[in-house]
């Protein structure tokens, strides 16, 4: 790909107390990635200079002024640095969770989708935050994707996925308690969340994605003696996705047991499967690949994404950090803000 055509994707260093800014530099000492991407990295100089000290890696970076010069840069082989000041070092203490290093990755992220929204950035990419610290540094939601939906003005379903390798789940509850699971599952939740994934898979470059649909109770209800949610809300959702007119070919199938369901796209089968909450999934994810998971901000109108595991602040500052999950989420961002670039231009 010429460099005019690369997609512009912001990396950001996550929550200064943790391994953020040491992966961001980890992967920008792959040379493959400014082949990738024209990249712009949004951040505090300081801790961009901890980050690298920290892995021992030096990443040479171009100055900007502002994130709207980021595209009309004539070289891209080193990636652009935005310099931002958000927190002050004497305000971080190295693995705590705490208000300032909340505050800054909010300032970081909202200036990368003012940016976005105003077409300078194509995608985002963002190292690990802590939750706990943007909640007592300021934020208001549950969680980062409420967060980014309200900010950028989201009105349709939204969920996350969670990615290993080729395959991807979404989930039709996320960050709320066992209990309330249930009152959660609608037919229209589970069409919609069935629909984002799928599209989501055509812009990621999969050609003709499969999407298996999970059951909510053991054994897939029984037959109703069991749970009647298979009979009453999931059968019909897939139902009514099946009916409709895609671009490839029978792409939805279920409801399967959850206990079985990851088997069939282990095997090649599926390419997604939509859970019903949270650990449904996520416990299979992380088994199967902890250090290589990936998380999609799904139904957002611009790329957000971020490796699945957290700040890690037990190896923080001790240079161990894996980079492997920042790696693939990094380049689904590519992948994801090419096809969105292409989609705008057509």
């Amino acid at each position: 790909m010429s460099f005019a055509k690369l997609p512009v994707v912001a990396l950001t260093l996550g929550d200064p107390a943790g391994i953020g800014a040491e992966l961001i530099a980890r992967l920008l000492t792959r040379h493959e990635a400014v082949q990738r991407a024209n990249i712009v990295l949004v951040g505090d100089t300081w801790l961009w200079q901890e980050g690298q000290r920290i892995a021992g890696a030096r990443v040479a970076t171009e100055s900007i002024a502002s994130l709207a010069a980021v595209r009309g840069r004539a070289d891209a082989s080193r990636p652009a640095f935005l310099a931002v000041d958000t927190v002050a070092p004497e305000a971080v203490t190295r693995s705590v969770a705490a208000a300032p290093g909340g505050r800054s990755v909010l300032k970081v992220l909202d200036q990368c989708m003012d940016a976005a929204q105003a077409g300078a950035i194509d995608a985002i990419c963002f190292a690990p935050l802590n939750k706990q610290a943007m909640k007592i540094g300021g934020l208001r939601h549950e969680d980062e994707l409420h967060h980014f939906a309200e900010y950028l003005g989201v009105q349709g379903y939204f969920c996350e996925f969670n990615t290993l390798g080729s395959l991807w789940t979404s989930r039709i509850s996320s960050h709320v308690p066992l209990r309330d699971v249930a009152s959660y599952l609608s037919t229209e939740r589970i069409a919609q969340a069935s629909e984002l994934i799928y599209r989501s898979l055509l812009a990621n470059g999969i050609a003709a994605p499969k999407v298996a649909i999970a059951a909510f109770n053991p054994h897939g209800g029984d037959g109703g003696v069991c749970g009647r949610e298979e009979i009453d809300v999931i059968e019909p959702a897939v139902r009514a996705l099946r009916a409709r007119d895609w671009p490839t070919p029978d792409p939805f199938h279920g409801p399967f047991p959850a206990d079985t369901i990851f088997l069939k796209a282990q095997a090649g089968e599926y390419q997604a499967i939509v859970t019903m909450y949270h650990d449904q999934g996520q416990i299979a994810i992380k088994l199967l690949g902890f250090s290589r998971g990936v998380t999609v901000q799904g139904g957002l109108p611009i790329p957000i994404t971020t490796p699945a595991h957290g700040t890690a602040y037990d190896i923080a500052g001790q240079g161990r950090a894996h980079v492997e999950a920042t790696w693939q989420a990094f380049l689904i961002a590519c992948r994801m803000g090419a096809s969105r670039r292409a989609a705008q231009a057509s």
